[in-house]
């Protein structure tokens, strides 16, 4: 404890810039007590910048001091030097080149270990002191040692600047506060910082919940690709089944049609080779006849060959002419065979474009930025055209299918299970997946719904199951008058906006986010939709009065 108590008295009178115990003693007017070369050097290094300072507390002088020697600390300091304590800082204490020193210290300078923000300076352990013993410095902002300090500072003024200009954006003094930065509008920095740290807490919150959603997407596509994977092993599995079933079947087709073929080529030869041989005995039998006739023919004898002439036996009935058709040999077995072939190849074509179409697509890209201008819409439009065997017996489709229009009396439709049997709505023909942008024509003021839906939206009766927005199978935007509300499941949702005759769809299937905009010299976002798409949509269209019309525009 004695020696604690020395220690204190060492570093009571030592010397606040080279720490060491004080030579030649001299006390500023404030009161504050420096080595004679010390507090010189000091002064003399700052050139008289209009005034003089006091190190410790920053006292200014505009005139310098006077230092006379403090003959009373002069004999305090030889005491204390009798008793040997005069122990350096470890070699841990200085500064180095990346560490923030001690603005205090001169010399070997010491590692600060705390900045204040009101003296803009910062403090070695030993020059801190002064900031916890005295009331004033306690009030002082103290935090963790920076060597950016002077960027609080006004380049213009020289003051620290405590005011943020939420006009301009930018910190400033109070002399800015009265001079350019007059009637703007402002708030303390620590309100500002507040402001701030509210937002980014925000954006913290925001940025977690991605995280989240993310990973439960990863998660979800992990699930998915075990699902594909299961599912193509099934599928692999029964195909090579149905498909050894199939060769099994073309190997007894092929051998039946092997045996037919073989039978009726033993039947045809044996029926053939019987008229042959009939042919060739009545053949032998005329040759015969024919050798009798001749040797009876020279008889020289008129009486004899006149006498015996009546008893020549006659020639017996030939066989029916033979009728040879033109060898068509089994052509027409060919002929079925490669029929056959055709047939199959065409329905194996047809099922492997239907397996292509209906296989699953898994997305894994990371969604793309919605586009910011027209032009960089029109790049992902498509033509799209209305379905007439979806439309709504009262709604005249013309313009090649994209115009739509509510008649007084019903249109020349045949029967068919996609149309809307209630609501004067219509789909599109064509589906709807990845990325895509349309838009939609209206009169000005008219009374339309812009909707995209699913196929399996129910289509019979008047219930909200077959109305556009009012279900869980579809989203739509409805237009009146210039305004506009949003429904999906049967929820409306007010939307701001400046009136438009024109709407314009975005979607992206894979991102889900459906967005609609009203679209005149310039693009207004009116309502954006951050969901899951579970199937490919369809773009629609509800015409709510009679004459009324909507069109799918052609887009370039």
């Amino acid at each position: 404890m004695a020696q604690r108590g020395v220690q204190l008295d060492r570093e009571t009178f030592s010397c606040s810039i080279c720490l060491d115990l004080l030579k030649d003693p001299v006390t500023t007017p404030c009161g504050h007590s420096y080595c004679m070369n010390c507090i010189k050097s000091h002064w003399d290094g700052e050139d008289g910048k209009y005034s003089y300072s006091c190190p410790q507390c920053r006292k200014k002088f505009t005139l310098r001091p006077v230092l006379l020697k403090n003959t009373m600390l002069v004999d305090l300091v030889e005491e204390l030097k009798k008793t040997g304590l005069q122990a350096a800082p470890a070699d841990h204490c200085y500064a180095r080149a990346e560490d923030v020193a001690c603005d205090v210290c001169t010399g070997r300078k010491l590692k600060a270990i705390k900045s204040c923000l009101q003296c803009l300076a910062s403090y070695c352990e030993k020059h801190l002191q002064f900031h916890y013993k005295s009331e004033t410095f306690k009030k002082h902002k103290l935090v963790e040692p920076s060597k950016k300090l002077q960027v609080t500072v006004c380049s213009r003024h020289d003051e620290v600047m405590k005011i943020f200009c939420r006009t301009d954006q930018q910190l400033i003094c109070y002399l800015c506060l009265m001079d350019e930065h007059r009637g703007h509008n402002t708030v303390s920095a620590a309100a500002e910082r507040a402001e701030r740290e509210r937002e980014l807490e925000g954006s913290r919150l925001n940025i977690q919940q991605r995280i989240q959603d993310r990973e439960k997407d990863v998660k979800l596509l992990q699930q998915q690709a075990e699902a594909i994977n299961l599912s193509a092993d099934e599928a692999v599995e029964d195909s090579e089944k149905i498909f050894t079933e199939l060769i099994r079947l073309l190997e007894k087709r092929s051998s039946d049609v092997k045996q037919q073929v073989r039978s009726q080529q033993e039947r045809e030869v044996s029926r053939v080779r019987e008229l042959q041989e009939k042919l060739e005995q009545e053949i032998t039998e005329l040759k015969r006849k024919d050798a009798e006739l001749k040797k009876f023919s020279h008889t020289e004898d008129h009486n004899q060959f006149l006498h015996n002439y009546p008893s020549l036996a006659p020639l017996s009935q030939s066989a029916s002419s033979i009728q040879i058709r033109p060898l068509r040999g089994f052509e027409d077995v060919t002929a079925a065979v490669s029929e056959l072939r055709d047939k199959l190849q065409h329905v194996l074509r047809e099922k492997r474009t239907t397996v292509s179409l209906t296989g699953t697509e898994v997305d894994v890209l990371l969604p793309q930025p919605e586009p910011k201008t027209r032009a960089g819409f029109l790049q992902y439009s498509r033509g799209i055209t209305l379905d007439p065997n979806t439309a709504h017996t009262y709604l005249l489709l013309s313009e090649g299918n994209r115009k739509a229009t509510v008649m007084y009396q019903h249109q020349s439709y045949s029967s068919h299970p996609d149309r809307f049997t209630d609501s004067w709505q219509v789909l599109s023909r064509e589906r709807l997946t990845g990325r895509c942008y349309w838009e939609v024509e209206m009169r000005e003021g008219g009374r339309v719904s812009v909707a995209v839906a699913y196929k399996n939206i129910s289509r019979a009766g008047g219930s909200d199951e077959c109305v556009f927005g009012r279900n869980d199978k579809s989203w739509a935007l409805y237009c009146n008058n210039n305004s506009y509300t949003f429904w999906s499941n049967n929820v409306q949702t007010p939307v701001s906006g400046p009136g438009s005759s024109r709407v314009g769809v975005y979607l992206d299937h894979s991102a889900g986010i459906l967005s609609f905009y009203s679209v005149s010299e310039t693009m207004t976002l009116l309502h954006r939709v951050q969901t899951t798409f579970t199937q490919p949509l369809y773009a629609g269209l509800w015409v709510y009065s009679l004459l009324e019309t909507a069109q799918l525009c052609k887009l370039k």
